[in-house]
């Protein structure tokens, strides 16, 4: 999760302020918050495992390929709708409470592994 909110804030800084360009194919905010949720849970599961760092991140990146083709969304448009989405606060915001409040209720019922 760290990493992803440090690319965030990076990428963040690298956009321009210009808003109302909306890439091609950007991804809906249902579709943003379904991919989101599982890039979370990858995080997660691989920072959870016994295994050395350069290990995880091999594994994390092999994971979030698999994520992507899951939602049949290339990461360059992934990335693209991230640059989109930050560029408006709010927005991202309400993005992210769907993601946070799904993650909750997952791990309430515990069935986060078991729901990815």
């Amino acid at each position: 999760m760290k990493r992803l909110l440090i690319l965030s804030f990076c990428i963040l800084s690298l956009s321009s302020c210009d808003s109302d360009n909306k890439p091609d194919g950007l991804l809906s905010q249902d579709k943003m918050v379904k991919v989101l949720i599982d890039i979370h849970l990858t995080e997660g599961l691989t920072s959870a495992m016994p295994v050395t760092y350069d290990s995880s991140k091999v594994l994390y990146n092999l994971l979030e390929k698999d994520v992507f083709l899951k939602h049949a969304v290339s990461d360059s448009v992934f990335t693209q709708s991230m640059l989109y989405y930050l560029r408006d606060p709010a927005e991202m915001e309400q993005i992210y409470s769907r993601v946070v409040d799904s993650l909750v209720v997952r791990e309430s019922s515990n069935g986060i592994i078991d729901q990815f």
